[in-house]
């Protein structure tokens, strides 16, 4: 499963300025970690960030949202972006304050 390296990109430009990102090939796509944690990524059809169980509601109320489910089993505190949400940069920063907060919180790897 490939994933778009533009779309990549965007999220790259996107945590240029957050530290402690590192980038990590994962489940088919390319996962962009925090402190050793992982935050968000790309994957064949769009991207994924992780919000945590708290977050979640917020989260899904983003348009272009929904629940992650590689497998056909829900993944708690995971979202899934569609292809369109990683070129609507409201979503995004909105997605990413989220997904920071939560992995923010977790110890260093």
């Amino acid at each position: 499963m490939a994933y778009d390296e533009g779309h990549a990109q965007i999220l790259r430009d996107l945590l240029s300025h957050t530290n402690g990102i590192t980038e990590k090939k994962m489940f088919g796509g390319l996962c962009f970690m925090q402190n050793g944690n992982m935050l968000c990524g790309v994957h064949k059809d769009g991207g994924m960030f992780r919000v945590g169980k708290e977050n979640e509601a917020a989260a899904l109320a983003v348009n272009g949202v929904d629940t992650l489910s590689f497998t056909g089993r829900k993944m708690g505190g995971m979202v899934d972006i569609s292809a369109d949400t990683l070129g609507d940069e409201t979503a995004l920063s909105s997605l990413l304050r989220l997904a920071g907060t939560f992995v923010g919180k977790m110890p260093s790897k």
